[in-house]
C-alpha cells in the first residue's frame, strides 16, 4: 500500500530523479519557461517554488543551499538577482502550467511550465 508516499517516481531511480529535477528547475529559472510532460511539470513546480522562496530570504545560507541543489553559479545568480526580486509581492504560486495537448511522438501530455512573471518577448 502507498499510504503516506508522496511524489511520483517517473520510472527513474532516486539519484536520476534528483538530478533531473535539479537540471529542469535550473532551466526554468534560466529561461523562464520549459516544455515538458504533465507529471514532470507537476513535480518540478514544487521544487522551483521552494527555490524561489529560499531566494527571497537572500542571505548567505540560502545562497549556499540553492547552489548545493542547482550546481550552476550562473543559475543561482539569476535566481537571486532577477527572479526572486520580481516575485517579491507574491507569497506562493510562482509557476504556472499551460497544457499544450498530446505530444506527437508518444501521445504524452505536453505542457509549458513557466514562471508567472515570464513574458514571451524575453
Amino acid at each position: 500500500m502507498r499510504h503516506a508516499k508522496r511524489g511520483r517516481k517517473l520510472n527513474r531511480e532516486a539519484a536520476h530523479r534528483k538530478s533531473m529535477f535539479a537540471t529542469m528547475a535550473g532551466q526554468v529559472i534560466q529561461h523562464g519557461r520549459i516544455k515538458t510532460t504533465g507529471p514532470k511539470a507537476k513535480e518540478i513546480r514544487g521544487v522551483v517554488d521552494k527555490l524561489i522562496t529560499l531566494a527571497k530570504r537572500d542571505d548567505l545560507h540560502a545562497r549556499r543551499q540553492a547552489a548545493a541543489f542547482l550546481k550552476d553559479k550562473t543559475v543561482v545568480r539569476r535566481l537571486f538577482e532577477d527572479v526572486a526580486p520580481g516575485l517579491d509581492d507574491r507569497n506562493s504560486g510562482y509557476t504556472r502550467i499551460l497544457k499544450l495537448g498530446p505530444r506527437l511522438g508518444d501521445g504524452a501530455e505536453a505542457v509549458y511550465l513557466e514562471l508567472v512573471n515570464h513574458s514571451i518577448t524575453e
